[in-house]
């Protein structure tokens, strides 16, 4: 069942707390941050999650006016984010700095492919003088655009019209690609990882990630800018 306990203080910090507070309300924040996504899906990107705690999670959050459900076409309807949702972004992205000096949890833990096209997507720092490219990225089943142009990198959910390159892989192979760009070759060899195309645009894309943000992308979740 929905909670509804409150701290009953009137402080506005409490009052955020008393809307996003509850356990795993945020993570389903951060998980809607790059596209809207069904309850199936943010399941399988929150595995520790019950299925009858998440289904209570997003009525909290939908009632509060965090997300919504627009109506669909055909299929479940997703979730997203309303503009009062977005504004969690910047909580969001000083949590993370907040964060990275606490330890990694114990084994077997998770890594969603929102989390690492976060990372990638705040970090990268493609040369700005190279021509925009465009690379098909596939996490997980799912597709994402992810271009690279004027010293940035924007991650679009969707199929690209024109790509250099595609990688598919899961999102702990890339977290590891994008720490050390040098194991692409045996990520390919040992299918953890496929390239179609031109693998110079896989590997300026991996290699876009500067020196120093050092880490992995569970230390690093910063989102600068949101999908439109």
């Amino acid at each position: 069942m929905p909670t509804s306990r409150s701290y009953r203080d009137s402080c506005a910090i409490a009052r955020a707390l008393d809307v996003v507070g509850e356990r795993w309300a945020l993570l389903v924040v951060r998980e809607l941050l790059l596209a809207p996504q069904r309850f199936s899906e943010l399941r399988h990107a929150l595995p520790h999650v019950s299925s009858n705690l998440l289904a209570d999670r997003l009525r909290e959050l939908e009632r509060n006016g965090v997300i919504h459900r627009p109506a669909a076409t055909e299929g479940p309807r997703a979730y997203e984010l309303t503009e009062r949702g977005r504004k969690l972004e910047a909580v969001l992205l000083a949590l993370s700095d907040w964060g990275m000096d606490a330890p990694q949890p114990p084994p077997p833990s998770a890594l969603s492919a929102t989390s690492v096209l976060i990372f990638l997507r705040s970090a990268a720092r493609p040369d700005p003088a190279a021509p925009p490219t465009n690379c098909r990225l596939e996490l997980d089943g799912r597709v994402w655009t992810v271009r690279l142009e004027s010293g940035r990198v924007q991650v679009q959910p969707g199929e690209p019209a024109t790509a250099a390159a595609s990688l598919r892989t899961d999102p702990g192979t890339l977290s590891a690609l994008l720490t050390d760009p040098a194991t692409l070759a045996t990520a390919c060899a040992d299918g953890s990882a496929a390239v179609v195309g031109d693998p110079s645009a896989i590997e300026r894309l991996l290699h876009s990630v500067t020196d120093a943000t050092a880490g992995t992308p569970a230390d690093h979740e910063h989102p600068v800018s949101t999908a439109p």
